[in-house]
């Protein structure tokens, strides 16, 4: 494991489509004290949940700085969210409207770039190019150079979750159809699995029975569920995300050629399911296989608190960088 900077404790909050969650994170990566809830469908609802879960953190432990870890186009300076696929934020100034708000320094990081940054320091290892894959909701990602996140020219980069796998396929919400997240994702395992009972609903399968009496039951973490109960339906599926991520591996391998790529995110977590065989798709589509060095692919060590741990990293360094020295020091 790599080491931090130092510092004081700082909040890291991962704000998914589904889900805020918040966390007071030590110098050391180490997770203290952990707030969760459901994500607001609106603007107002959606801050008053950020700032109903720091004063909560901020009651219990003094905290130096606040870091947001966001799916969407940040602007360069990262104080400005421009858009978001999963998230009511439209060219809003969200880090500095809520450092007014709680009275602490706030951070914006792209959720992918957080993880990666907690990745890189604190889980599963560095790399000369390192990508991080963050599987949720949706895809996020996160490239790495010597340590260094790369952001585009605009900021924006790398937006992996949104290329097209399939044209004319699902409906994406970012307004385009066969994006790579609406067949490797939570949403998209949901998706598959109300295909495939479609396709046919003869499956000796558990989940099946399940469904078939609570529709609204169906979630990602279920399909997981089930297919670590063995249940055919769910395993099935897990089959076809395998495919699915072995194909847009293969393309982040012929675009960025990393030497590392870890996969974490919500989904990440439940990567045994899945990676061998991802990694034997991902070995017979990249271009020129069997004639280069391929990447190596790791699981998240930090699991789905990989964006939270990167968020309070990116919010402590800012913070220190941006203090003055003390006279003598």
């Amino acid at each position: 494991m790599g080491g931090a900077v130092g510092g004081g404790l700082a909040i890291g909050i991962d704000i998914g489509g589904t889900s805020i969650r918040a966390a007071v994170v030590d110098e050391q990566g180490q997770v203290h004290d952990t707030v969760r809830a459901p994500t607001p469908g609106t603007e107002a609802a959606l801050e008053s949940g950020l700032d109903r879960a720091v004063a909560e953190l901020t009651g219990r432990w003094d905290v130096m700085a606040v870091g947001l870890a966001v799916a969407g186009f940040l602007t360069a300076d990262r104080q400005t969210i421009r858009f978001s696929p999963h998230l009511p934020w439209r060219e809003a100034r969200v880090a500095e409207d809520m450092s007014k708000r709680i009275g602490l320094p706030v951070f914006l990081e792209h959720d992918a770039n957080a993880a990666a940054v907690a990745e890189y320091h604190f889980g599963a290892g560095r790399g000369r190019n390192t990508v991080v894959v963050t599987i949720g909701t949706g895809i996020g990602a996160g490239f790495l150079i010597d340590g260094e996140v790369y952001r585009g020219s605009f900021g924006v980069a790398p937006e992996l979750g949104h290329l097209r796998v399939m044209p004319d396929g699902r409906p994406c919400s970012c307004g385009k159809y066969g994006c790579w997240e609406r067949y490797c994702s939570g949403t998209a395992l949901v998706d598959t699995v109300v295909e495939m009972i479609a396709d046919s609903g003869d499956w000796n399968s558990q989940l099946t029975h399940e469904i078939m009496e609570d529709p609204g039951s169906l979630t990602g973490r279920r399909i997981a569920a089930a297919a670590h109960d063995g249940d055919a339906l769910a395993l099935a599926a897990f089959a076809d995300f395998a495919r699915w991520l072995g194909l847009g591996l293969a393309m982040v391998g012929d675009v960025f050629d990393p030497d590392l790529v870890v996969i974490a995110g919500g989904v990440g977590s439940s990567a045994g399911l899945y990676l061998d065989e991802a990694r034997e798709h991902y070995s017979a589509l990249l271009t020129g296989a069997g004639h280069r060095r391929m990447a190596r692919i790791r699981g998240t060590q930090l699991g789905e608190a990989a964006g939270m741990i990167g968020a309070a990293q990116v919010a402590r360094s800012e913070t220190l960088a941006m203090t003055p020295p003390r006279p003598g020091g």
